[in-house]
């Protein structure tokens, strides 16, 4: 319904922005992606989702349409509201959620806060091959680098570190430099535990 907004930015938060268009102010909600990317300008574009509810009419806005398209894809996955969707954005980079479920990546999904087990399944379920699809991803690439991450894991919880801490500090790494390799993963990973 509503495409975009361009407009002067008025007012910005974490969690959302205030567009003046033709003299109209509005508020958008926006994930912390596209805060990051919001430019220091006063005037903007906002790529946007409009979501109607008997309640509310509420905009969502993205820096980027492919952020605004795997939104959508999430808001479609029973489970996940609007909210979470965002929260989704906001905890993870846009890439990083598509090589998720491309990957069939459970514990990276369930990490988001206010995502079960049975809720990142099916996500993962219902989305896997639209996106792998859609992002002209191969598995095999997605699978050798998770490949590389449970054995740089396994490696680490043999040399005796607390498995929690090894996920946290190797998932920075895999998420910083996905083409890693297993040596260098378990390298970077023993300089930051």
């Amino acid at each position: 319904m509503i495409a975009h907004i361009q407009g002067r930015l008025i007012e910005k938060t974490p969690t959302d922005v205030i567009i003046d268009c033709g003299g109209v102010g509005y508020h958008i909600n926006i994930s912390l992606h596209t805060y990051s990317l919001l430019p220091d300008s006063e005037n903007i574009k906002l790529y946007t989702y409009l979501q109607v509810k008997e309640d509310a009419h509420t905009l969502f806005g993205f820096m980027q349409k492919s952020e605004r398209e795997i939104f959508k894809m999430l808001l479609s996955v029973s489970g996940i509201g609007a909210g979470i969707a965002r929260t989704m954005l906001s905890s993870l980079e846009p890439k990083q959620i598509v090589n998720a479920i491309g990957s069939g990546d459970v514990g990276t999904i369930q990490s988001i806060k206010g995502i079960g087990t049975k809720t990142a399944q099916r996500a993962i379920l219902d989305l896997k091959d639209k996106v792998l699809k859609l992002y002209d991803l191969d598995e095999v690439s997605i699978s050798q680098s998770n490949t590389n991450k449970e054995e740089a894991l396994s490696a680490l919880e043999v040399l005796g570190f607390n498995k929690k801490l090894a996920e946290r500090a190797v998932d920075k790494i895999v998420r910083d430099q996905p083409d890693a390799t297993v040596e260098s993963i378990i390298k970077q990973a023993l300089k930051n535990l």
